[in-house]
């Protein structure tokens, strides 16, 4: 790999577009066939500050027509700004839609209005519930102004510059966790009536709004709020030195290419604020995938070679896993790119050192699969040193034709794996869904050592959502809903630690129970073993139904029991059998 060379904002503004830029942008804007690179295909959308506004702006407001409530499509889309000012643009964010500024800093791409509402849920125009605001992301952009940015779970805000304020919310409508990571936010954060939140490595200048689980990982001091548990349901937790932060695409003087952070020894703040490294991996130098041409055999064609892959915007279709066996390879998915098994195998097997996988969305396709993304190998030396960013999981939802099937979504035998914002999804919702439809045992299965989640939301799943084998585990922010589907009998654990651990930190973990088809009893909501080196902080249950007889016991048999609808109770600390 070579060193980035970075190509300044001014002068990529003042050199204009022509070949250097984008290969095969006509001189004339008829359609929108000008706005694409012939590498990177047509659902990548290249724009520049010298482009026709007016037309820009129609066609980001076509995609969001399509987008806005296409919430089990295949649509997917990237929108790509090239560095410079876009003073007048407005750029609302639908389902599958990833936007992303292609410069060296944040700074380098200026957009008027980069926003997330919840408008489209309900027909009424005073709509304002952001619950089901999946599968979205905006990446590298300074947007000059106040930004709502109104999502659930598998949502990414990352490398961002806000000029105002930050809303999380849309009038205060529900809604239920996120994930905002190495941004600076001018002004405040307000979090309103989101349920959970993970915000890492920012910097602002006061965070309002609080509801059961917030959760604040390596943010600078100055704007971190007063208090915590049991006043405030404020969780404070250093950052994760070592951590990389996610790669992105990135345009220079050398074209188009994978930008890849190297991992930090500083965990407060942004990074890219102070002096940030990373090394750069020409697009020319990776394998371009399509999901219209490329198969599992052309895809692992080059991965065979040592190839990184960058997947661009579609869903692609897969008849056996995507092996990745060399070191240091990036998986990259640009639009939420959507992986699914045809012939019950897994989507991505890899046994290498210092894999990244991130942005990408891995579906259960309708023969039973054993497992979505496999790490590592238990049967070899581990490989180590593992980033999932941004990485998302779902059993059922889609409209397909028959049902769909994985025993676990997850499964990690590799130590020194960091999870980095992870939605893990057994639907409760869509086409396809109910216990005997969508049937999937767990989440994630964890059998490494060392291994460090952060943000992590795993929901609905058959058994325990989350089965944690290995040793030294962190995990930071945890949300988890147990399914609401069980027709009789009672909830197993959402968390179960294996009692072989004897080192696991777990700070932020929240989970809830909704009995919505049965009454079912839930003894415990996390398990572990009692061992000094077993340590958790800040943990709470919350009934989210009213019908009994509810949570007994929050971990093992220690704290009070939920019962009643919107009833919680919290652990503010457990260790050894000694809780408080």
């Amino acid at each position: 790999m070579m060193k980035k060379k970075w190509m300044a904002a001014a002068f990529v503004v003042a050199a204009g577009i022509g070949a250097l830029m984008i290969a095969n942008r006509k001189t004339t804007k008829a359609d929108v066939s000008n706005y694409h690179n012939a590498k990177l295909g047509e659902s990548v959308y290249i724009f520049s500050p010298e482009d026709d506004m007016e037309e820009v702006q129609q066609i980001i407001d076509d995609i969001y027509a399509k987008q806005e409530r296409n919430q089990f499509g295949d649509a997917r889309y990237a929108l790509c700004f090239l560095p410079g000012e876009y003073p007048m643009l407005s750029v609302p964010v639908g389902y599958y839609t990833q936007v992303l500024g292609l410069g060296r800093y944040p700074s380098d791409t200026k957009i008027a209005d980069v926003h997330c509402d919840a408008t489209w849920l309900g027909d009424d125009p005073n709509n304002h519930n952001a619950l089901c605001n999946f599968w979205r992301s905006v990446e590298n952009i300074e947007v000059t102004g106040n930004t709502m940015w109104a999502v659930s779970q598998a949502t990414d805000m990352r490398r961002m510059q806000i000029d105002g304020a930050l809303y999380l919310h849309d009038n205060y409508g529900w809604a239920s966790g996120g994930f905002l990571a190495n941004s600076n936010i001018t002004s405040m954060v307000d979090s309103g009536s989101q349920q959970q939140w993970l915000s890492r490595n920012n910097t602002y200048k006061t965070w309002m709004g609080q509801n059961w689980n917030i959760v604040f990982c390596g943010d600078a001091e100055a704007g971190l709020p007063r208090g915590t548990w049991p006043l405030f349901s404020y969780t404070k937790v250093d950052g994760v030195v070592g951590m990389r932060e996610k790669p992105y695409l990135g345009f220079g003087d050398e074209g188009y290419g994978i930008v890849v952070p190297k991992a930090s020894n500083t965990a407060t703040g942004c990074g890219w604020v102070t002096e940030e490294t990373e090394t750069w991996i020409p697009l020319s130098d990776c394998y371009v995938a399509h999901s219209e041409d490329d198969t599992t055999a052309s895809i692992n064609a080059a991965l065979a070679q040592g190839k990184s892959i960058v997947f661009t915007p579609g869903c692609y279709k897969l008849e056996a896993a995507l092996e990745v066996e060399a070191p240091d390879t990036v998986l990259l998915g640009l639009g939420l790119a959507t992986l699914e098994p045809t012939a019950g195998n897994a989507c991505i097997e890899s046994a290498a050192d210092g894999v990244t996988i991130a942005g990408l969305l891995l579906d259960a396709g309708e023969q039973p699969s054993d497992v979505l993304l496999h790490v590592g190998n238990p049967t070899t030396e581990s490989a180590q040193d593992i980033l999932l960013a941004d990485t998302y999981f779902r059993v059922g939802g889609r409209d397909t034709d028959a049902p769909t099937a994985v025993d676990t979504c997850l499964v990690i035998d590799a130590d020194h794996v960091y999870g980095d914002n992870l939605w893990v999804w057994r639907a409760d919702h869509g086409d396809q869904v109910g216990w005997n439809v969508n049937t999937a045992n767990h989440g994630v299965v964890i059998n490494g050592d060392d291994v460090c989640m952060v943000a992590l939301m795993v929901e609905h799943f058959q058994k325990e959502q989350t089965v944690w084998n290995g040793n030294c585990g962190r995990l930071v922010m945890y949300q988890s809903e147990v399914p609401y589907d069980i027709p009789s009998g009672e909830a197993l654990p959402s968390i179960a630690v294996s009692e072989e651990v004897s080192e696991f930190d777990g700070k932020g973990i929240g989970i809830y129970l909704y009995n919505r088809d049965a009454a079912i009893p839930m003894e415990s909501a996390m398990v572990v073993p009692d061992a000094p080196g077993v340590v958790l902080e800040h943990v709470i249950t919350v009934m989210l139904g009213n019908s009994h007889p509810g949570i007994h016991h929050v971990v093992n048999e220690a704290g009070n029991a939920v019962v009643h609808v919107g009833e919680t109770s919290q652990i503010l600390w457990y260790c050894n059998k000694e809780w408080k």
